[in-house]
């Protein structure tokens, strides 16, 4: 869905650089027809004529930079044929060369303000500079500018196509998290359960219906890219009333929410019930006084989400749960979130208490 997204965005974004693109590209060459166009000797005012072969020179730069720009470019720099290129080139100007000095030359017998002026008896050197700065020069700037657009244009299809792959590639990493939490998680409940049901079937019938309401969210939140916060909460509830059935007196558990009414924060499903299972995997013991603290915050900024729970790390030997729970946590935060979170843990040894906090910036979960 990120991909899909992203693609969507991405294909809005071409569209409306094609429309500037072409605007631009419009005004550019306005700019420079209608200055020559229009820029007459009074003598030829309205001599239609005259006008229109002074559009020669644009005309000619138009084709050039446009062969270019759209031909010679991708089919000859792109694909390392710079011979072809060259040759192409080289062609072009001399026939757009041709066409402007046979055109100049028809212009100044038209001019009867410098007719006197017999241009073909001033130096070859004179006329040859003219010729380079008034024709060659120009052609030369539109070949270059076309080759320099085109790169540019090219760069930038590089970086578009290394954006998409790279959200093609989290897309996928993040199925892939949601594929294992599910069975991580379902795995851990259903342990839980069978405990229960070998000491009181009654509370285990209980944690059953707790469970179905989970699994109900599961199958159909867990396929949306963000729900409301008040369904996130809704499945942390049920999967700690599973957990009161089974552990005794002896664990006191607290939850404590403050979101705003109505709610509108949203955030990713099954994003914080890993933290949870942690703390009641390495939080609660048998036979010592445990307890669980939970505080949820929220406001239309922020989500906090924080955990407090006595510490009871469990041996090398138990490998309940196999440790991936928080890893998987970390990496749906860095893919859906970067640089959108914080989130701080670690164990107070004098206290023996596991503290664990985590902040979201993006309580929309904007794909950017």
């Amino acid at each position: 869905m990120n991909t899909v997204k992203g693609m969507n965005k991405e294909k809005k974004i071409i569209e409306k650089t094609n429309r500037y693109s072409l605007v631009f590209h419009i005004i550019c060459w306005m700019m420079v027809f209608v200055p020559q166009m229009l820029v007459v000797p009074r003598s030829q005012q309205g001599n239609y004529q005259f006008m229109l072969m002074r559009g020669v020179l644009p005309l000619s730069m138009c084709i050039t930079f446009y062969i270019n720009y759209l031909q010679l470019v991708p089919k000859g720099i792109f694909k390392k044929k710079y011979f072809t290129f060259g040759v192409f080139n080289l062609l072009i100007i001399v026939i757009f060369s041709v066409c402007n000095r046979l055109t100049w030359l028809s212009m100044m017998k038209m001019d009867n303000t410098i007719s006197t002026i017999d241009i073909t008896q001033q130096s070859v050197a004179n006329q040859i500079a003219i010729f380079l700065v008034r024709v060659i020069f120009p052609l030369i700037t539109v070949i270059l500018l076309a080759l320099l657009l085109r790169l540019s244009l090219r760069w930038m299809e590089a970086e578009r196509d290394k954006r998409n792959a790279e959200l093609q590639r989290k897309d996928a990493e993040l199925k892939s998290l949601r594929m294992q939490i599910s069975p991580h998680f379902l795995l851990n409940t259903l342990n839980n359960i069978y405990a229960l049901i070998e000491f009181d079937q009654h509370k285990a019938q209980k944690a059953v219906e707790s469970l179905s309401q989970m699994l109900r969210h599961m199958l159909y939140g867990n396929k949306e890219e963000r729900i409301n916060l008040k369904e996130e909460i809704n499945l942390l509830d049920n999967y700690i009333d599973v957990m009161r059935l089974r552990f005794k007196d002896n664990v006191m558990i607290e939850v404590n929410k403050d979101i705003p009414e109505p709610c509108n924060v949203y955030i990713a499903p099954l994003l914080c019930i890993s933290m949870i299972e942690n703390a009641f995997k390495h939080g609660v013991s048998t036979t010592e006084p445990s307890f669980i603290k939970v505080n949820i915050h929220a406001t239309d900024d922020c989500i906090e989400y924080e955990i407090v729970n006595s510490n009871f790390p469990k041996t090398s030997k138990d490998k309940s749960g196999h440790g991936i729970g928080l890893n998987q946590l970390q990496s749906r935060l860095d893919i859906l979130y970067p640089q959108k979170y914080h989130w701080e843990k670690g164990v107070d040894v004098k206290k023996n208490i596991y503290h664990s906090k985590l902040t979201i910036y993006d309580t929309e979960l904007r794909n950017n």
